[in-house]
C-alpha cells in the first residue's frame, strides 16, 4: 500500500503565529507542531477505528519515532494515508501534523 502524498501549507489560524508552526530540534529530538485550533486524537494504530488513547491539547508539538501506512485522512494540511508514531502504540493522522515535507520524514514502523 502507497503513501498519498500530500502538500503542506501552514493553516491560516486566527491569531497563531508562524512561530506555531516550527519545527523544534533540540539536544532530545526534533519535535513538530499539531495545525493550529486543533486537539488531535492519539490511537493505538494508523486508522479512526482504532481506540483513542488520549486527545493532544491546543499548540502542541510531538516527536515522530517512525510512520506507517494507513486509513486515508484529511485535515489541515491535506489527505494522506500516512500515520506517525509518537510514542509505543500510539499514532496520530500525519494530514494534522505540520512536518514541512510531503511524505515520510521518519523511517516506516515495523
Amino acid at each position: 500500500m502507497g503513501v498519498e502524498e500530500h502538500t503542506q501549507e501552514p493553516a491560516a489560524a486566527e491569531g497563531s503565529a508562524t512561530a506555531e508552526l516550527a519545527v523544534e530540534t533540540t539536544a532530545s529530538g526534533t519535535r513538530y507542531p499539531i495545525a493550529p485550533g486543533h486537539r488531535v486524537n492519539v490511537r493505538t494504530g494508523p486508522g479512526t477505528s482504532y481506540r483513542i488513547v488520549r486527545t493532544l491539547p491546543y499548540d502542541q508539538k510531538i516527536p515522530i519515532y517512525c510512520q506507517k501506512p494507513g486509513e486515508r485522512v484529511t485535515g489541515p494540511y491535506g489527505t494522506s494515508n500516512l500515520w506517525d508514531n509518537i510514542a509505543n502504540g500510539q499514532f496520530v493522522a500525519d494530514a494534522y501534523v505540520y512536518t514541512g515535507r510531503d511524505g515520510y520524514i521518519a523511517p516506516r514502523c515495523d
